[in-house]
């Protein structure tokens, strides 16, 4: 029996944002999902408006697995991760190990074909540019989703996540913020109607 699948189905269990209070909880899967959507978007506007030859699906299908490994260490709340480089450098190290457990719960002849997609940060650096730019604005539209139903709790977030967005000199992310984070603001009916 191999239990790889039904780790990654766990991802659902694990809540982002633990230390905020949150008026919308959520959790790694869905986080996922918004990753992979803005990492696909962000690769096919790289192939299309910048000249790339980028593999979009490797790109897309490694943010979908962006954060499998936090189904054996949790969310860890970005203050706590980045406090000090030795804590950093700790966690990262748990993170790897925690990336190899969950390869060991495929059959061998799979490991292969999953390496790259839950291991690109190690495997591909530049391909994951992608992958962390697009949990960056995710996690963006989060802060933004928040403060506009009127939780503070979100503002000083949201001020550092938008800075450290535009502080990657990205191209395609500065692309996808500029024609595309608007439509985050508006509601249904705006959105229907436009």
């Amino acid at each position: 029996m191999y239990g790889f699948y039904a780790m990654m189905g766990r991802m659902r269990h694990i809540r982002r944002w633990s230390l905020m209070r949150s008026n919308v909880s959520e959790n790694v899967c869905e986080h996922s999902f918004d990753t992979a959507v803005i990492a696909h978007a962000m690769a096919e506007i790289g192939n299309r408006f910048f000249g790339k030859h980028l593999d979009v699906g490797k790109i897309t299908m490694a943010a979908l697995y962006h954060d499998a490994s936090e189904v054996m260490t949790g969310d860890m709340p970005t203050p706590v991760k980045y406090k000090n480089e030795a804590l950093r450098e700790s966690y990262g190290k748990i993170e790897s190990e925690s990336r190899e457990n969950l390869l060991a719960m495929l059959p061998e002849d799979l490991m292969d074909a999953y390496r790259p997609l839950v291991c690109m940060e190690e495997e591909s650096p530049e391909e994951y540019r992608y992958v962390k730019a697009a949990d960056k604005i995710s996690a963006y539209i989060k802060c933004m989703e928040e403060t506009a139903s009127g939780n503070r709790e979100f503002t000083s977030a949201e001020e550092q996540t938008r800075k450290a967005v535009y502080d990657m000199h990205f191209d395609e992310a500065d692309y996808f913020m500029k024609h595309f984070l608007d439509g985050y603001r508006k509601n249904l009916d705006e959105l229907t109607h436009s």
